[in-house]
């Protein structure tokens, strides 16, 4: 797994030979297609229609809004680089994401269904609308320094050099695909669902935390020459760290 200089075909040849590089593969690029079912791209190529489905009108309000959640995520992001990724590990990171975003999802939704905003536009939110603003910042802090890096991470981390480039392009590919995907039907999700759309993506997000919890091992402080043993047949993934 550590040779290098295998020329272009080489890492091509492993992956078809061997279903260990399968398996991770369907693994790393698996972790994108999570990422993207948080909504999170949905949020940000749509963010205005957002913030409106809650009820905030006016285009410097919901300008405003949209970005207060560009900061919200510039700030989660330093907390991860600085605090977590070291201190949680990445399979906590990733279920914590996961549960606490989909909290607030199912919140900003019973919200939406409840108190029917489009229905009533105000200037000033009631205190109900505040508080969805508020889980939907909540989400984007429970976002940002657990999902939207993490996936980055463990592809870096579950692969030897002879396969390296490809799977980190494999990776690319996949985030780009289910990028594209989400924010190519949001618009009609919106449209056809409703509030729906938050039930859609935070049912997903529960989904996303029991993948990693079964599926995905613990790779933090794991040499690059003992991650085979995290991959071991018949070896679960939520063991997997011990044995290392």
């Amino acid at each position: 797994m550590a040779d290098g200089g295998l020329g272009f075909w080489q890492p091509f040849k492993l992956l078809a030979r061997s279903r260990k590089i399968q398996w991770r593969f369907f693994l790393g690029g698996a972790l994108f297609f999570w990422q993207n079912a948080s909504g999170i791209n949905a949020v940000n190529y749509y963010s205005p229609t957002i913030f409106k489905s809650i009820g905030i009108i006016g285009t410097n309000t919901s300008l405003f809004s949209t970005g207060l959640f560009g900061v919200v995520k510039t700030v989660g992001t330093i907390i991860y680089l600085l605090f977590l990724i070291d201190q949680l590990g990445r399979r906590k990171l990733l279920m914590i994401g996961s549960i606490g975003g989909a909290l607030c999802m199912y919140y900003v939704a019973g919200y939406i269904a409840i108190a029917k905003p489009a229905d009533h536009p105000t200037s000033s939110l009631p205190p109900s609308g505040v508080s969805a603003v508020f889980f939907f910042y909540l989400w984007t802090a429970f976002y940002t320094p657990t999902w939207n890096p993490t996936p980055w991470v463990i592809n870096a981390e579950i692969f030897g050099q002879s396969v390296r480039t490809l799977a980190q392009a494999h990776a690319a590919a996949h985030n780009w695909l289910w990028n594209f995907l989400i924010s190519r039907f949001t618009p009609q999700m919106f449209s056809s669902m409703g509030y729906e759309v938050y039930l859609f993506f935070a049912s997903l997000m529960i989904w996303g935390a029991a993948f990693v919890f079964f599926l995905i091992p613990e790779t933090k402080n794991v040499p690059l020459e003992a991650v085979d043993r995290l991959f071991q047949r018949g070896l679960p993934a939520r063991r997997a760290h011990a044995v290392v």
